[in-house]
């Protein structure tokens, strides 16, 4: 990868990214390269920060996991999904089997619930189509509540942004993070 676009801001922080950055990272943890890039928009930066999704939300962990690994795949985001990959996999119970196949064309049935490769079909479709077609939705909606649909697209809008932002900017991978098995896709 090149270098950073934009240098990462070094401590001291301002106050209100201080305390974004504490209230967002766990103890221990250094502040990510892609928070410390965008805070140097500090305006941009909280409000990104503000509208996190990572919350307990309408949707499981697992569920939420899948979509942004699945979104932030499907953008050539290796920065975002090795960071996700390698903070929430195991929590959230990835295999090794799972994570390969969020990595390829067409995720095996086998591997995901039913439930799940809805999710992915979703990611599938709102990357390449912008939205999601009759059938899937009539799934979806039999599947999932009004309010966990909401969330799920949104989430997998706000995933696009966020790889939109770690692959403009060409973030250097963090060095925890896990990496693509499988070829980045094509832009």
């Amino acid at each position: 990868m090149n270098e950073a676009r934009i240098k990462p801001l070094d401590p001291p922080y301002s106050t209100p990214i201080a305390a974004a950055l504490d209230r967002i990272m766990p103890a221990g943890v250094p502040p990510l390269v892609l928070f410390r890039t965008v805070a140097n928009n500090e305006r941009v930066f909280l409000r990104l920060m503000a509208s996190g999704l990572l919350d307990r939300g309408s949707l499981g962990m697992r569920e939420r996991e899948l979509v942004i690994d699945r979104t932030c795949f499907l953008c050539g985001s290796e920065y975002e999904w090795g960071v996700h990959v390698a903070f929430f996999g195991t929590r959230v119970g990835l295999t090794e089997t799972e994570v390969r196949e969020l990595q390829s064309n067409d995720p095996s049935r086998a591997v995901f619930s039913e439930r799940e490769h809805l999710l992915l079909e979703l990611c599938d479709q709102l990357h390449t189509r912008a939205t999601i077609g009759d059938a899937l939705w009539t799934k979806l909606s039999a599947t999932y509540t009004p309010e966990q649909l909401i969330e799920l697209v949104v989430l997998a809008g706000y995933y696009h942004t966020i790889s939109f932002v770690t692959n403009a900017l060409r973030l250097p991978l963090e060095p925890f993070a896990s990496r693509f098995s499988a070829p980045r896709p094509s832009p």
